[in-house]
């Protein structure tokens, strides 16, 4: 009876078990059908935006053929009527959803999709390597970004000296890596849109000497309540925003002046920065919530020199940029690269991790290092840097012109996880029946993009600093990560 007993219970359990995951897989077969439901309806719906701005672009153009002239290019002034035009209903939306969809599937995903083509790599072979390790060199280079790189050629052209550089990434050019599309024959970046500007002649006429450049000022704009605005502030941006109508400079000169913040003191944190730049109002429209999307911390918790970069405008520039030299390279950042290193005393091995070769590394002189300065210092014990790195998810939109207002839209509010969306279609002009975009999204994880300058940080780099002066003599430390600041490219 006992016997029995237990085996009809042990039944009841197993079909009740049953029962439960055939509820589940019911919930989840339901769950993924509305899923596609709603993708299929997003996609429906991005694509009618789309259809309708083309169609309004068609007829502005005829209009304007009507009159008997062309298309008249707008004044500076009048960049946020013509992107507000794109802020009505169905455009403000086009797209968010999919590209929110998007961002929330990348994040989920432990490891970024690699979209660039095997012909864009630079690889190199075992035997390469083998190779190149048995030769000696005046200097080694860790990192074939733009530190690595100008350093290498330096010393070629100016001195006649080899160098070996070592990158443990598939590619030559660090972060301003870019490559062809293979879906749109659209030139994008690997890491980000990547925008030259200086005000050194010097440095203008040195990057000419290895390719064509074009001209090119960058304009951001920001979807802020529901409207496109110009992305650094201005009057524009201010008189979109709340409604007013500032006519000059001295206008909104007398306008900031009421609203910033005063101190009796230099501002101690980003928020004083920015309360004392533009006021509470627009600190808490853009700078508050776009600088936690893009570090997970407040203004509040972060050095001044992070909101203080934000240029902020008391006219109708609505450049990012005020530099004198602005453009960007004709054939892409990798050709560039591909010059520079183009002599006989530069070696590059690409998938080549430094702290696996550097025992076999012959350097007679000196070793130039450009990685993150706490894992060259890692056997010392002390605690790991803070870094912010950046999540893309890739989207494709076939048979459309663009699929945003300008190469790269802000995204400063709480209600969407990624901080901008860049479409490269737009950067030189670039000719496709389709385009292709990409929605970033900050995190901890990944590869390390932006030193994080909070107190905690720099006095731990302070330590590291110790370090390596210590070593001065036969390394140099150089670049954004080996140096934990934030450098402009020139």
């Amino acid at each position: 009876k006992a016997k029995a007993k237990a085996k009809a219970k042990a039944k009841a359990k197993a079909k009740e078990a049953a029962s439960e995951e055939t509820e589940a897989a019911a919930k989840g077969k339901a769950t993924t059908t509305k899923e596609k439901e709603k993708k299929k309806k997003m996609a429906e719906d991005a694509d009618a935006a789309s259809k309708r701005s083309e169609g309004k672009h068609e007829k502005e153009k005829e209009t304007a053929a009507a009159d008997g002239a062309k298309p008249k290019k707008k004044k500076e002034k009048t960049v946020t009527a013509a992107a507000a035009a794109a802020t009505k209903k169905g455009e403000a939306d086009r797209g968010a959803d999919d590209a929110d969809a998007a961002s929330n599937a990348a994040t989920a995903k432990k490891e970024e999709v690699d979209w660039v083509p095997a012909s864009e790599k630079t690889l190199t072979s075992d035997a390469a390597r083998d190779d190149a390790l048995k030769r000696s060199y005046d200097v080694c280079v860790v990192g074939a970004g733009l530190s690595g790189a100008v350093i290498a050629e330096r010393y070629a052209s100016l001195l006649g000296k080899t160098s070996l550089i070592v990158e443990k990434r598939d590619h030559i050019g660090g972060n301003c890596f870019d490559y062809v599309d293979a879906d749109t024959d659209v030139r994008v970046s690997k890491y980000g849109a990547h925008l030259f500007h200086t005000k050194y002649d010097r440095v203008w006429e040195y990057v000419h000497r290895f390719g064509n450049w074009t001209p090119y000022e960058h304009k951001v704009i920001g979807e802020i309540d529901g409207k496109f605005v110009p992305i650094p502030v201005n009057i524009d941006t201010v008189n979109e925003l709340f409604d007013l109508k500032i006519e000059d400079s001295k206008q909104m000169d007398e306008w900031l002046e009421k609203e910033q913040v005063k101190y009796d003191r230099e501002p101690k944190n980003s928020e004083e920065m920015a309360l004392s730049r533009v006021g509470r109002r627009l600190y808490d429209l853009i700078f508050k919530p776009y600088t936690f999307k893009q570090w997970a911390k407040y203004p509040k918790e972060l050095g001044p020199e992070v909101t203080a970069r934000i240029p902020v405008r008391n006219d109708f520039d609505g450049r990012y940029f005020a530099d004198p030299h602005q453009a960007l390279p004709s054939d892409g950042y990798t050709s560039l690269f591909k010059n520079m290193f183009d002599r006989k005393e530069i070696t590059v091995l690409t998938q080549t991790d430094y702290f696996d070769v550097k025992d076999r590394m012959k350097c007679r002189e000196k070793l130039y290092f450009s990685g993150p300065i706490d894992a060259y210092f890692a056997s010392k014990g002390l605690d790991k840097l803070e870094y912010r790195s950046l999540h893309f998810e890739r989207g494709v939109k076939k048979d459309t012109e663009h699929f945003q207002p300008a190469a790269v839209v802000n995204h400063p509010g709480a209600d969407r996880p990624y901080t901008r969306i860049v479409e490269y279609k737009h950067l030189l002009d670039q000719k496709s029946p389709h385009t292709v975009y990409f929605a970033e999204t900050s995190s901890d994880a990944g590869e390390p993009y932006y030193p994080v300058p909070n107190k905690k940080n720099k006095d731990l780099y302070k330590k590291y600093q110790a370090l390596a002066k210590k070593e001065a003599d036969d390394v140099t430390f150089v670049g954004r990560l080996a140096n934990y600041k934030y450098f402009n490219m020139d």
